[in-house]
C-alpha cells in the first residue's frame, strides 16, 4: 500500500500535466467546501452578539460571542495547523469543520438549557469551524507558483461568497424553523451552521484525495534531491522573517477593524429600530463584499504586488470606518454601504497578506507556519470583538468606527517600510 502510494506521488512529479490537473481538482473540492463553510459563519456574524445581548440584558458584554468564537478560532487555528503539516490538508481541516459544526450544537442546547456557561464554552468550540473556514484557503496554493498563490486563494473564497451571502438572509426563516420545533429563534442561525460545517468536512474527508500538501512536500524532496545531486546552491524560503512579519501585521490589523465594527453593527441598528430581517441584509451585503470581489483581487496581488493591495485594504478600511461613524443611524443604503467597504477592505488584506505568508514558507514547514500566523489573526478578531463592545457601551458607535478606520492606517507604512527594507 505504501509502495502504491510513493508510485502515485512518483507520477505527478513526472507529469506536469498531471500535476496540474490535480491542481484544478483540488481548488474545486476546496471551493465546494468553502460553500458550506461560508453558510456556518452567518449564525456567529449575524445573532451571536445578540443572543448574548438577550441572555446577559445588557450591551456591554454584545462582543463577548465575538471574542469568544473568534479566540476559540485562534486554538483551532494552531491545532488544524499541526494536524495539516503531519496528516495532511484532508485530516486537518476536516476535523476542524465538524469540532465547528458540534460547536454550533452546543450553542443551541445551551439556549434550551438558558445556560451561559454551555452558551460561552460551545461559541469556543464553535470558532474551529471559522479558523478551518479560513486556514482553507491555503489549500489551493499548495500546487501553485507563485504566479498562481493569490489567485487560488481568491477562487477559494470566492467560492464561501455563496454559503456567506445566503446565511445571513436565511436568519429570519431559520428562526421561524427553530420557533416551530421549540427552540429559541436566535439559535436558529446555529441550527444552519452545524449541518453546513459538517457537510464541508466531510466533503474534505471524502473528497481531498490524494492530499495537496503531501504532493508538495514530495516535489519540495525531489527538488531538494535534484539540486544536490547537480550541486546547484539553493536559498531556504524559510529565512524570509520579513515577509512573515508584514503578511501577519496586514492580516491582523485588518482583523481587528473588521471584527470590532461588524461585530456592533447588528446591536446598533437593533437599538435605532431595525428588524433581524434589516440587519441580515447588512450583514449579507457586508460577507458578500468580503469574498464576492476575491477574484478580482487574487489576480491584481499577483499582477500589481502584495504592497500595493496592502496600502489599498488600509485606505478602504479608513473609507468604511469614516462612512460608518457619519451615516444616520436609520439610514440602511449608507450602512451597507460602510460594511460593504468594511468587508472590501478585509478582502484586500487577508489575500495581500495570505499571499506574503505562502512566499515566505516551504512545504516542509507552510501548514504548521500558517497555522501560527491564523493564530495571530484570531486573537486580534478576539481583542476586537471584545473591546468593541465596551468601547460602544461607555462612548458610541461612532467612536468606535473613526478609531477602526485610523488605526488601519498604519499598514501603510509598515508595507513601506517592508519595501525599502526590500
Amino acid at each position: 500500500m505504501v509502495e502504491k502510494s510513493q508510485e502515485s506521488i512518483a507520477s505527478y512529479i513526472e507529469s506536469p500535466e498531471k500535476l496540474k490537473n490535480l491542481y484544478r481538482r483540488v481548488l474545486i473540492v476546496v471551493s465546494l467546501s468553502q460553500i458550506f463553510g461560508g453558510a456556518g459563519l452567518a449564525a456567529g456574524i449575524t445573532v451571536g452578539a445578540l443572543l448574548a445581548q438577550q441572555m446577559l440584558g445588557t450591551d456591554a458584554y454584545a462582543g463577548v460571542p465575538s471574542a469568544l468564537f473568534t479566540l476559540g478560532s485562534a486554538g483551532a487555528a494552531f491545532i488544524v495547523g499541526k494536524l495539516s503539516q503531519r496528516y495532511g490538508r484532508r485530516i486537518g481541516l476536516s476535523t476542524g469543520f465538524i469540532v465547528g459544526g458540534l460547536g454550533a450544537i452546543g450553542v443551541v442546547l445551551a439556549t434550551l438549557m438558558n445556560s451561559i456557561v454551555l452558551l460561552f464554552a460551545s461559541l469556543l468550540i464553535y470558532g474551529a469551524g471559522t479558523a478551518t473556514n479560513l486556514q482553507a484557503r491555503y489549500a489551493g496554493t499548495d500546487l501553485a507558483n507563485n504566479k498562481q498563490r493569490a489567485t487560488a486563494i481568491s477562487t477559494t473564497m470566492l467560492m464561501t461568497t455563496f454559503g456567506a451571502v445566503l446565511g445571513p438572509n436565511l436568519v429570519e426563516w431559520m428562526g421561524k424553523v427553530a420557533l416551530s420545533i421549540g427552540i429559541p429563534a436566535l439559535a436558529g442561525p446555529f441550527l444552519l451552521s452545524a449541518l453546513a460545517f459538517i457537510m464541508a468536512g466531510l466533503v474534505l474527508f471524502t473528497m481531498l484525495r490524494p492530499d495537496p500538501l503531501e504532493i508538495a512536500k514530495a516535489i519540495e524532496a525531489h527538488k531538494q534531491k535534484m539540486n544536490k545531486e547537480n550541486q546547484t546552491p539553493s536559498m531556504p524560503i524559510s529565512s524570509n522573517k520579513r515577509g512573515l512579519a508584514v503578511g501577519a501585521t496586514v492580516m491582523v490589523l485588518t482583523q481587528i477593524v473588521m471584527v470590532a465594527i461588524m461585530t456592533m453593527t447588528p446591536v446598533h441598528m437593533k437599538h435605532h429600530g431595525h428588524g433581524l430581517a434589516e440587519v441580515g441584509i447588512v450583514i449579507g451585503f457586508h460577507v458578500g463584499a468580503m469574498y464576492l470581489p476575491s477574484l478580482v483581487t487574487g489576480i491584481l496581488v499577483d499582477k500589481i504586488g502584495r504592497t500595493a493591495m496592502s496600502i489599498a485594504s488600509g485606505i478602504t478600511l479608513l473609507l468604511a470606518g469614516v462612512v460608518a461613524a457619519f451615516a444616520p443611524s436609520d439610514s440602511m443604503v449608507l450602512l451597507i454601504v460602510a460594511l460593504s467597504l468594511l468587508g472590501l477592505g478585509w478582502n484586500f488584506g487577508l489575500i495581500s497578506g495570505t499571499a506574503q505568508i505562502v512566499d515566505a514558507t516551504e512545504p516542509s514547514t507552510r501548514a504548521k507556519t500558517q497555522g501560527k500566523m491564523d493564530v495571530f489573526v484570531a486573537l486580534a478578531g478576539a481583542s476586537g470583538g471584545a473591546l468593541s463592545g465596551m468601547v460602544v457601551a461607555n462612548s458610541s458607535y461612532a467612536v468606535l468606527s473613526l478609531a477602526g478606520g485610523l488605526l488601519s492606517l498604519v499598514l501603510i507604512p509598515v508595507v513601506i517600510w517592508s519595501r525599502r527594507a526590500a
